[in-house]
């Protein structure tokens, strides 16, 4: 696993910056792309210059995804696997009243962010039949009433299942993470009940690190409901 290069979004925090850490401590060398570009700086200067690399990069933007996967490749001569983790939570009011700007952000982000990723880079990961690893969630399998963060899940989960197929053959693996509630900065208050972000991040670097003819399609991750009594 020494030196094997991991592409992260959303790497500033929460998920993304708990993988980054624990993929640097298991060998990887990391590009870390978000759009806070002083959080990624201080993330690659802890993770070392010559393992952790910083690009600023907005997902909404096909062309500045493009850009930051070309930087990564440039810095460390390829690519092994790309996380597309880079999401927002959606706002209050449910179908009857949210407001639908709120809606815009929320699906292209998590959504089309996750399609430019993707497309940006799949010509290096299939180079090295590397692996894909998307954050989806257990919204992205159940009802909830009025979410749209829900259907933006369901369609994360939706891309993994058809990337599978158009991939098959190619010897490029496909990982969907789903979790239930992460006490991240989504949310302003914390949530002592939820998983912590590095809960999720170990399921992230266990799926890179099986061996290339073990697939992974899918790992669920939930809290332990609270005890009883």
């Amino acid at each position: 696993m020494t030196d094997r290069v991991l592409f992260i979004t959303g790497a500033s925090s929460g998920i993304g910056a708990a993988t980054a850490r624990l993929a640097a401590e298991a060998g990887f060398r990391v590009a870390l792309a978000a759009r806070r570009r002083e959080k990624l700086e201080d993330l690659a200067a802890e993770l070392g210059e010559d393992r952790a690399l910083a690009v600023g990069c907005d997902v909404t933007d096909a062309a500045d995804a493009r850009r930051a996967v070309a930087a990564a490749t440039e810095r460390f001569g390829g690519l092994d696997a790309v996380f597309a983790n880079a999401g927002t939570g959606g706002g209050p009011g449910g179908f009857s009243g949210a407001d639908p700007e709120s809606w815009k952000k929320l699906l292209l982000v998590n959504v089309l962010g996750v399609a430019h990723t993707l497309q940006a880079a799949l010509p290096a990961i299939r180079e090295r039949r590397g692996h894909v690893v998307l954050t989806g969630s257990v919204a992205g399998r159940r009802t909830i009433a009025g979410s749209m963060y829900g259907a933006s899940k369901w369609a994360v989960t939706a891309i993994g299942y058809n990337l599978r197929e158009e991939l098959r053959g190619s010897g490029v693996r496909v990982t969907l993470i789903e979790p239930g509630m992460v006490d991240t900065p989504f949310f302003d208050e914390a949530k002592p009940d939820a998983l912590k972000p590095e809960d999720v991040a170990r399921s992230v670097v266990f799926a890179l690190q099986q061996p290339p003819h073990v697939d992974l399609h899918e790992l669920t991750v939930l809290p332990t409901p609270p005890v009883e009594g």
